[in-house]
């Protein structure tokens, strides 16, 4: 999950066609298929949850999914599509139909063929609320959606809006126009399952099957997860390396000193101890670019004095306004991130640094005090303000930082709740057993506003059907995203995103911090550092220096 900027929007009314595919704690390999001398040891975390395309969603899985399957079409570095195993989508009735023709070829690592049963199948299982994959909601658009989270589903019962024509033609029929459905089939959820996902899930969440630029090698867990370049791939992303080797850290500083010692190959994760200096590390090679994740903290629905009412809203902008981005950014990060101005990222068309209502993000004491205090006259505050976070992350510092200016703005206690593992933290993020705010933020799957929006914010994505963890729901809000999902361009379709985004100010479900930047660091062997739209690494560019 990486940031990207919205290309364009199909047309309501109008059919199109997408373009063609363009041309163009540390683990030891034991990788039989390749030459070491070529795989390439690149930081990693232990991922929350087995390796299901549908239910990734967070870095440590993602940057794994992400090598290792193709879906219908691919991002460049500046958010423009690329059909890849599509050979076109088409759209026509306003954006509430389309047909997918795959290419011929395309295979898995376990030699069945690709199909149109593997992409329908596959959304049908991720879609179905029975099989508790995180990224439903992705699905919420296409017919028959609702009936599959209904309490007592059928764990076989697929989605009505899908027809498989033929092995390379799909039929999509959706509930309402979806403008972005284009744009979202290159993310996890739309990821193509062999037929062996399904007999045995279990046993494929371990060990995945897939058909992307990399073939899985082996998951020790909580050491590593090793993979080898995918010769039968047929795609945009073709490897230039032999292999990755994904060495999971508990502290990105441990990450960090074994780059220096020459035991890690590429990092993109730089601890906050080593951001004043990596960049003039003359042992290393130090990248910093302008990248598209947002750093967030999530006040959930469900706390005492933060419900979605007059007092919660009240509370949550108080809190917001006690924050001194700037101050902190430049303290902390040291140039590599900017204080948010609305819940997007500046590649984003729809970004915009003159909504409505945004003052919510500026540092203003008083002001602060004067809404605490209002919200205290409907209902005196008691307990503490906390903040939890992953300790085997990078949020230590800021976390710590933003948790003194509301102890000391608005006069309570307001303290960090540091959490073992990124696996014990997400698992009570996507569980709803959080019992504080905690740490959030988007690096986005797809090109789109909708990616930030839609699916972080959306009643569709709450009680566990995709990112919006904090189970906010508002009406107008999702209201407005229908109307952008439905507009006849992006310009139109920003608009909305944009008075979305103006309701999202007043209730602030999530406090908008920072954007960050692409950051990375790499051994003086390595070449071909580059990022994608989203400020992710490109891995498959990566190589080393014999």
């Amino acid at each position: 999950m990486n940031t990207r900027h919205v290309t364009s929007l199909v047309a309501a009314g109008a059919a199109i066609v997408m373009l063609l595919s363009g041309c163009g704690s540390t683990g030891t390999s034991n990788s039989s298929n390749a030459s070491d001398s070529n795989i390439i040891s690149v930081y990693g975390s232990e991922p929350a949850h087995p390796l299901f395309p549908g239910n990734t969603t967070e870095a440590g899985g993602g940057k794994v999914v992400d090598q290792l399957f193709a879906g219908l079409v691919t991002y460049d570095a500046k958010g423009g599509i690329h059909n890849e195993v599509a050979d076109s989508i088409t759209s026509s009735d306003n954006a509430t139909h389309y047909v997918i023709k795959l290419k011929s070829g395309w295979k898995f690592t376990d030699g069945t063929p690709v199909t149109a049963h593997s992409f329908v199948n596959a959304w049908n299982y991720t879609a179905n609320s029975a099989n508790k994959q995180a990224s439903a909601s992705f699905f919420s658009t296409i017919e028959g959606y609702d009936d599959l989270q209904k309490p007592d589903v059928d764990p076989k019962a697929t989605l009505s809006g899908l027809t498989v024509v033929d092995d390379n033609t799909i039929d999509v029929k959706l509930s309402q126009p979806d403008s972005a459905f284009p744009v979202k089939a290159g993310s996890h959820a739309y990821m193509p399952l062999p037929e062996s996902a399904f007999k045995d899930p279990k046993k494929f969440g371990q060990h995945p099957v897939s058909n992307g630029p990399y073939k899985f090698v082996s998951w020790q867990h909580n050491h590593s997860i090793e993979m080898v370049k995918n010769p039968d791939y047929k795609g945009n992303r073709v490897a230039k390396n032999d292999g990755l080797n994904f060495k999971i850290y508990t502290s990105p500083d441990s990450a960090y000193a074994d780059l220096r010692g020459g035991n890690l190959d590429f990092t993109n994760t730089i601890p906050d101890t080593a951001l004043t200096s990596f960049q003039s590390d003359k042992s290393l090679k130090a990248y910093n670019e302008p990248g598209g994740n947002t750093r967030t903290f999530t006040i959930p629905e469900w706390l005492e004095h933060f419900g979605q009412n007059e007092e919660g809203n009240l509370r949550r902008q108080a809190i917001s306004m006690s924050i001194d981005r700037k101050t902190v950014a430049e303290k902390i990060f040291h140039g590599t991130a900017t204080p948010a101005v609305d819940f997007l990222a500046a590649p984003i068309s729809a970004y915009s640094k003159e909504l409505k209502g945004n003052e919510v993000l500026k540092y203003n004491p008083s002001k602060a005090k004067e809404l605490w205090a209002k919200a205290n006259a409907i209902s005196p505050w008691s307990g503490e303000f906390g903040i939890a976070y992953n300790a085997d992350g990078t949020a230590k510092n800021w976390v710590e930082a933003i948790c003194n200016y509301i102890k000391n703005t608005l006069d309570i206690d307001a303290k960090s709740i540091p959490m073992s593992t990124s696996d014990e933290f997400l698992s009570n993020v996507d569980s709803g057993k959080m019992t504080s705010a905690y740490r959030s933020g988007w690096g986005p799957d797809y090109p789109s506003a909708d990616n930030y929006l839609v699916q972080l914010y959306d009643s569709s994505s709450a009680d566990g059907k995709g990112g919006n963890s904090g189970n906010y729901k508002n009406p107008e809000f999702d209201a407005m995203m229908d109307k952008a999902l439905s507009a006849p361009s992006t310009e139109e379709a920003d608009k909305y995103y944009q008075q979305g985004e103006e309701i999202l100010l007043q209730d602030l479900p999530a406090i908008p911090l920072w954007n960050q930047n692409a950051t990375a660091a790499s051994t003086s062997a390595i070449s071909g550092v580059a990022f994608d739209y989203g400020g992710g690494p490109v891995f498959t560019a990566l190589t080393k220096k014999q």
